[in-house]
């Protein structure tokens, strides 16, 4: 036991007070593990459910749909306010926020990050993934973004996505809800959804060039 806890115990003047604050207290925690526990149910289903959706995805698929879906699992289930989706044009090296959830959806969508830049960028470049609970105390961080747009950033935690060893981009979920911190588990569901789109881009990838391909033996 703490000691600073033993000794309010032996301080306190009146044992059956202090009996039924600590019942409280309990009650109080097993209802929010109660509600955790909810939540994480209601997560497992609804990436199941998606993991579903992907294997089925087909040429006539909107991609751009399904991960929008895929982001707004990702922000519910980690609890964060904001979140976005950022794809790797290879062309230029920049990340594209191709998906966004949250105050700037309209504004922040097809803005670029120059190459390596941000934590976003970071994640690309080392194919690893980064949970930050401070990102201003972090030099990684790319205040630009929430400069232009008004955000104020606490926590961040993103993860690559990935084809391989071939980058495809990264998910990012922004501030925890009621200032908490991202926890071990919400590093695991992040994880899993980063998963889900990159199955989702790769295969989306494999029908159109398989479409391109059919198109060239057409012409002959």
């Amino acid at each position: 036991m703490d000691s600073c806890y033993y000794a309010f115990i032996m301080e306190t003047s009146d044992p059956l007070r202090f009996v039924q604050l600590e019942m409280a207290r309990l009650t109080d925690d097993n209802r929010d593990l109660k509600d955790e526990l909810h939540v994480l149910r209601s997560s497992v289903r609804a990436l199941s459910d998606l993991q579903e959706i992907i294997q089925r995805i087909t040429p006539a698929t909107d991609v751009l749909v399904l991960l929008d879906d895929l982001l707004a699992s990702a922000v519910a289930v980690v609890g964060a306010s904001d979140g976005s989706l950022l794809l790797l044009d290879e062309d230029t090296d920049e990340l594209v926020f191709a998906v966004v959830h949250g105050e700037a959806r309209e504004r922040l969508s097809g803005y670029r990050l120059p190459p390596g830049e941000g934590i976003a960028g970071w994640v690309a470049a080392n194919k690893r993934p980064l949970f930050l609970t401070n990102v201003r105390d972090d030099p990684r961080f790319y205040p630009k973004v929430d400069e232009s747009f008004g955000f104020h950033t606490r926590s961040l935690a993103a993860v690559p996505l990935l084809d391989g060893e071939r980058v495809l981009g990264a998910l990012e979920a922004i501030t925890k809800n009621y200032d908490r911190e991202f926890t071990e588990v919400d590093h695991d569901l992040l994880m899993i959804v980063g998963h889900l789109a990159s199955v989702a881009l790769s295969r989306a990838e494999a029908f159109a060039e398989e479409a391109e391909e059919a198109e060239k033996a057409a012409k002959g």
